[in-house]
């Protein structure tokens, strides 16, 4: 099962994606994507919540850039959070997008990829802005193809994407 969770900033959308991963039942592989400049005392509290949140039992991989390898490392359930700080590391947001869609259509277990929605604001000014709603945007609707579930998480609450 891939579950892809979709959400805005501070949406909930990591805890929706964490309590998915630990009602699949396997041990979970927490892949996290972020990396922090050291004087990011903000990036870095936000990291330090999700870490706190994680139960102990979980495995935690950092692997800022490069995803489908790291998924492929991985046994049991994987939860992958997020496909924007991924992006946002790859150079000229040009990340493995069709090599993740292929290492999650391959994983054997389940996984559960979250990812922000950026698509849902204003177009913004700044070139290096947009080009980066755009990747992501290509990359959410990718990995939404081979995902058997896509959730959308508003305000904390949850909806369920059909196809189309």
């Amino acid at each position: 099962m891939i579950v892809l969770v979709l959400g805005g900033t501070r949406s909930g959308k990591s805890q929706v994606a964490e309590t998915i991963a630990a009602g699949f039942g396997a041990p979970v592989a927490y892949i996290a994507t972020a990396r922090c400049e050291p004087d990011d005392t903000d990036f870095g509290n936000r990291i330090d919540a999700h870490r706190r949140r994680r139960p102990p039992a979980w495995r935690t991989v950092e692997e800022p850039c490069d995803l489908p390898a790291a998924l492929a490392a991985v046994d049991g359930t994987a939860m992958i959070d997020s496909l924007g700080t991924w992006l946002a590391n790859a150079p000229d947001f040009a990340a493995d997008v069709a090599g993740l869609c292929d290492s999650l259509a391959a994983f054997p277990g389940d996984v559960v990829v979250v990812s922000e929605e950026v698509g849902l604001s204003l177009v913004p000014v700044p070139d290096v802005a947009r080009r980066f709603v755009d990747a992501l945007g290509d990359c959410n609707t990718a990995v939404a193809r081979v995902a058997d579930r896509v959730l959308l998480v508003v305000a904390g609450r949850t909806l369920e994407l059909g196809r189309d």
